[in-house]
């Protein structure tokens, strides 16, 4: 039997409190460009990609479950997490919870192997490299382009 491959993730819904709230503290982070609305839902692009906060009664934190985010600069994130008085996971990586209870991981685009098309990091105005450790994984699964 056939099986389709996972491609890629579209988009990634937060349960969130209130829109509003959700909106100001993640714009408190991150420079955000909203991508629509609707009652009860924001959507914030990410290039290719988008978040979709919804609200809703939330659930009781997880300490398992999360998802990354991947971002140009750790660092600076790290310095907006800890001015927006964001609650960070004690650790080697850069985790945090948001104020309704969703885990975040945020890692460094040059350091992992997720890879957007250069035509896509231009049209958001970016242009980043890879360290050799991450090239290396693409390279080990044939997806560094070359050949």
């Amino acid at each position: 039997m056939a099986r389709t491959r996972l491609v890629g993730i579209n988009h990634v819904a937060l349960e969130v409190g209130d829109i509003e709230e959700a909106l100001a503290f993640y714009e408190r982070i991150f420079e955000l460009e909203l991508r629509g609305r609707m009652r009860g839902a924001a959507f914030i692009d990410m290039g290719d990609q988008f978040i979709a906060l919804m609200e809703g009664p939330g659930q009781p934190p997880d300490r398992a479950r999360h998802f990354g985010l991947v971002v140009d600069d750790k660092e600076t994130t790290r310095r907006a997490l800890e001015d927006a008085g964001a609650e960070i996971v004690p650790g080697r990586g850069l985790d945090f919870r948001d104020p309704w209870g969703n885990n975040v991981q945020v890692v460094q685009y040059d350091e992992v192997q997720f890879t957007k098309p250069e035509r896509i990091l231009r049209g958001m105005g970016l242009e980043l490299g890879k360290t050799e450790k991450a090239l290396a994984e693409l390279r080990e699964k044939g997806l560094d382009g070359a050949g």
